[in-house]
């Protein structure tokens, strides 16, 4: 998996690449959240748009950046999930657990 991200209107975006599967990427993405978090911005959407596959533990991954960024007052979004996650975040009813948008603008504009 590659990470990029970027700000946007004071909400930084998370742009994982390829596939999200735990090991070496359940720390990048654990990291990343700590950097945010530790320069006080805690409004996050990850735009997994560009994710080809994710296995139970990169659920575990996005669960888990979730739980730290509500802990530090912030919170997580999702946008633009494509068909085969989005499947996955119905089966295991996780898509009640987070905030899904369609497009990144809109998962934006649901911070204010």
């Amino acid at each position: 998996m590659k990470l990029s991200s970027h700000e946007e209107g004071g909400v930084m975006i998370l742009e994982p690449k390829g596939k999200i599967m735990g090991g070496p990427d359940a720390t990048v993405l654990h990291d990343q959240l700590h950097d945010f978090i530790g320069q006080g911005k805690k409004k996050v959407v990850i735009d997994l748009s560009k994710v080809e596959w994710m296995n139970s533990t990169g659920l575990g991954i996005l669960i888990s950046g979730l739980t730290t960024l509500r802990h530090n007052g912030g919170d997580l979004k999702l946008a633009r999930v494509t068909e085969k996650i989005e499947s996955l975040l119905t089966i295991t009813k996780l898509i009640t657990v987070f905030e899904n948008y369609d497009n990144v603008e809109d998962a934006i504009k649901s911070f204010s």
